[in-house]
């Protein structure tokens, strides 16, 4: 039913908890997971503008590998075959550009539960691909 995987990941702990989940499924399943962290450098060179984007890029792409890499050890635990995969630009659009080029089965991505109104005027990445994905998606609640 599923043969590729795909868990993003920011490291958190929500994240890990997504992770679990996507290793268990793609371990009963004998799927590939594929593990991606998304380097948004636009967002957060709003909120840091001294930050040179070079610096920035780099302090994230290294947060990146070690989140991918953590799924990575997760999964070989179970004896579960990895992809990692480090993306650029918006969370949700290269998240789903990635779905369509390696072919996805299923997403599976943690949740961090905002309330009120910051989750309706800001929204989060899972709830936009909940809505945009054309595979199913799994969101798993962090403790």
């Amino acid at each position: 039913m599923y043969e590729r995987v795909l868990v993003p990941t920011d490291g958190s702990e929500c994240a890990a908890a997504a992770t679990d989940h996507a290793v268990a499924i793609a371990d009963r399943f004998d799927a590939t997971l594929h593990a991606c962290y998304v380097v948004d450098t636009d967002a957060v060179a709003h909120a840091a503008p001294e930050l040179s984007l070079d610096d920035l890029r780099e302090t994230l792409r290294e947060e990146g590998s070690a989140a991918t890499a953590a799924v990575t050890e997760r999964a070989a635990a179970a004896g579960v075959e990895t992809t990692e995969v480090l993306l650029d630009g918006v969370p949700e659009d290269a998240i789903l550009d990635y779905v369509d080029e390696a072919d996805i089965d299923l997403l599976v991505m943690g949740t961090h539960g905002r309330q009120g109104l910051d989750r309706y005027l800001v929204g989060s990445v899972t709830e936009r691909l909940v809505r945009r994905s054309d595979v199913p998606v799994v969101t798993v609640r962090g403790d």
